[in-house]
C-alpha cells in the first residue's frame, strides 16, 4: 500500500486526540476547535474538487493563487488546498495590479481568491490570464468561497501525494527584477517542519503567539507548521499589536516575529521580565536582528532570541541552538550576530569566486543542499540550472562566513537585496519602474540603515535634458504601482551617478552617502 505523503495528512496526524480542544484563539474573541480546522478545511477541499479541474498539460495539479487579508479562514484554504492535493500560491496583500498581472499570468493559476474590494480589478485579470474560478474572502468570514464551501461535505479524503509532488510556489524576484516562483514540494516542507519541531524543543503543551502575516515562509509555514505539526494551540493576531503581544505572553510560550516587531515591543513600557517569565522561547528570522536589539530584549526579558535563518526556496537552513547541540560541545548558546548552525540535514559551504571552498572563517558565497532544497524555479529550467552547482548545492546569492565551532555569520548580500521589515525588496525591479516615469533618465536604488525597518530604500535619479523632477512626485507615481513596503523612504534628483571606469554605477558610494540618513528616527 503506498504511503500519502500529503503534507496535510502529517500536520492532521499532529491534531491532539480531543479535537473540542482549543486550537486557535483570535485577537477578538474568537475560537476554533480541532475539530473546527478538520471540517472546514474537508468542506473547502471538497470544493476545489468539485470544481472538477484537470492538472496542466506537464501534468502539475491546479494551482490556487490567494491574495487575501490575515484570517483563520485564510489559514484553512491554505491547508484544505494541500488537502485537495492543488499547489498553493499564497500573494503579498500590498502588490497592485502590474504585480498581480505578471504572477497570475505565470503560475497560470486556475483558481483566484481575493478580497472582496479587490474583486473586480483581480477578477479581470485572472479571466484574462486564462483562471477559471475568482472567489473572495475576507477578514470577517465572509465571501464567496465561503459561501460555497458551507454546502459541501465535512468529510474529506486526503488526495494521495508523493513527497516530491508540488505544494506551493512561492515567488521570489532576482536582480533582473523579473520575479521567479519557487517550487516547494510536500517533502520540503514536511522534513523542515520536523527537523524544527525537534530542534526548537516543542513541547506539549506550547502555545503560539502568531504574529506574522502569512504570505510567505515564516508566518506560513514556519509557524503554522510548527504549531499543526505539535497540536499547539496559536493564539492569533490579525494585525501586529506590540502591547497585546506583550499581554499575550502570559497565556503562550512561543513567539516568532521580524526584527522590527522586537524593536517595537521594545518601545513599549509594559515590556518586562515578569510579563515574559511564562514564555519558553523567542524566534527571529526573515531579516539581520541587530546587536542592539539582541541585547536589549536580553536585558529587558531576560529572554535570549534565537536567531536563524532560512529561504524561500530553501525554507530553513541554519539556527542558534535551542538547547545544547551535541554536534557541538560546550559551543551552544545564542550567539547575537549570528545564525547559528546548519540544521540537521543541510549541507552547508562557503566558496570563493573561484569556486573553491575558502578557509575557515573566511567570506564567501553561501550554498546549500538538503531536503528542505526547493527542486527549481517555475518553469524556467535555465535559471533552475545556473542556481545550481554541477553536484546539487544551491547558490543562495548570501554572502557569509562559517566559524571553526560552526556558527553561520551572514554579512552581504550578492544581489543588493534590501530587507525592509523582513520583506524583500529588489532594487533592479524597483529602478525598472522609477525609469519608465516621464523625465527620468537613470536611477539607482541602495539600502540603508533604519531603526525600526533594519533596512530601508534611497532613491537616486538622474533628470532627462530639460526636464524638472521633484522626488516626492515620483513616489507618489511609484505607490500607485507598487506594494507600499518597495517605496523608497527617500528620493533624491542628482545630474550625475557614481561610475567607476567601468561605467559600472558605484553603489557603495551612495549607501555610504546616505548611511546616516535615518539615524535618531523611530
Amino acid at each position: 500500500m503506498m504511503t500519502n505523503h500529503n503534507l496535510f495528512v502529517a500536520l492532521r496526524a499532529g491534531f491532539p486526540a480531543d479535537l473540542d480542544g482549543i486550537a486557535v484563539e483570535t485577537d477578538d474573541g474568537l475560537c476554533y476547535s480541532w475539530r473546527d480546522l478538520d471540517r472546514a478545511t474537508a468542506m473547502i477541499a471538497n470544493l476545489l474538487q468539485s470544481l472538477d479541474i484537470a492538472p496542466s498539460a506537464d501534468g502539475v495539479p491546479p494551482r490556487v493563487a490567494v491574495q487575501v487579508e490575515k484570517s483563520v479562514e485564510a489559514m484553512l484554504l491554505y491547508l484544505a488546498t494541500l488537502r485537495a492535493g492543488f499547489v498553493f500560491l499564497p500573494l503579498n496583500t500590498a502588490y497592485q495590479s502590474a504585480e498581480m498581472e505578471y504572477f497570475i499570468g505565470n503560475a497560470e493559476p486556475a483558481v483566484v481568491v481575493c478580497s472582496s474590494k479587490n474583486f473586480n480589478w483581480v477578477s479581470k485579470l485572472s479571466f484574462k490570464a486564462g483562471a477559471r474560478h475568482v472567489f473572495t474572502l475576507d477578514d470577517d468570514r465572509t465571501g464567496s468561497l465561503l459561501e460555497r464551501a458551507v454546502h459541501c461535505s465535512d468529510q474529506q479524503k486526503p488526495a494521495n501525494r508523493r513527497a516530491d509532488e508540488l505544494a506551493a510556489i512561492l515567488y521570489t524576484s532576482g536582480t533582473t527584477g523579473r520575479s521567479k516562483g519557487a517550487m516547494l514540494s510536500h517533502g520540503n516542507l514536511l522534513s523542515n517542519a520536523r527537523v524544527l519541531k525537534d530542534y526548537w524543543g516543542w513541547e506539549k503543551n506550547d502555545v503560539l503567539i502568531h504574529a506574522l502575516p502569512i504570505f510567505h515562509v515564516h508566518g506560513l509555514f514556519v509557524a503554522i507548521h510548527g504549531a499543526l505539526l505539535n497540536g499547539s494551540k496559536m493564539l492569533w493576531m490579525g494585525k501586529f499589536d506590540p502591547r497585546r503581544a506583550i499581554a499575550d505572553m502570559s497565556r503562550a510560550t512561543v513567539f516568532m516575529g521580524v526584527p522590527t516587531l522586537y524593536v517595537r515591543m521594545l518601545a513599549e513600557p509594559s515590556l518586562n521580565r515578569e510579563q515574559a517569565s511564562h514564555m519558553r522561547l523567542f524566534i527571529s528570522g526573515s531579516a539581520p536582528l541587530l546587536l542592539e536589539t539582541f541585547n536589549d530584549w536580553r536585558e529587558r526579558t531576560g529572554h535570549t532570541i534565537l536567531e536563524r535563518y532560512g529561504m524561500s526556496e530553501t525554507t530553513m537552513l541554519t539556527s542558534n541552538p535551542y538547547r545544547a547541540d551535541a554536534r557541538h560541545d560546550n559551543q551552544s548558546e545564542r550567539r547575537g550576530g549570528t545564525v547559528g548552525f546548519p540544521l540537521p540535514g543541510v549541507e552547508l559551504r562557503v566558496l570563493g569566486d573561484d569556486g573553491k571552498p575558502v578557509p575557515v572563517g573566511e567570506i564567501g558565497g553561501i550554498q546549500v543542499r538538503g531536503e528542505g532544497v526547493f527542486a527549481g524555479y517555475w518553469r524556467m529550467p535555465e535559471k533552475t540550472a545556473e542556481e545550481f552547482s554541477a553536484d546539487g548545492f544551491f547558490k543562495t546569492g548570501d554572502v557569509g562566513q562559517q566559524a571553526k565551532n560552526g556558527y553561520v555569520t551572514i554579512v552581504g548580500r550578492s544581489k543588493d537585496l534590501i530587507i525592509s521589515g523582513g520583506y524583500n525588496v529588489y532594487p533592479a525591479e524597483i529602478e525598472g519602474y522609477l525609469n519608465e516615469l516621464p523625465g527620468v533618465a537613470e536611477s539607482a536604488l541602495v539600502g540603508v540603515p533604519h531603526p525600526d525597518f533594519g533596512e530601508v530604500g534611497v532613491a537616486v535619479v538622474i533628470a532627462k535634458p530639460g526636464a524638472k523632477l521633484n522626488g516626492e512626485d515620483l513616489l507618489a507615481e511609484l505607490k500607485a504601482r507598487l506594494a507600499n513596503f518597495k517605496i523608497p523612504k527617500r528620493c533624491f534628483i542628482e545630474t550625475e551617478l557614481p561610475r567607476n571606469t567601468m561605467g559600472k554605477v558605484q553603489k557603495n558610494l551612495l549607501r555610504d552617502q546616505h548611511k546616516g540618513l535615518f539615524a535618531g528616527a523611530a
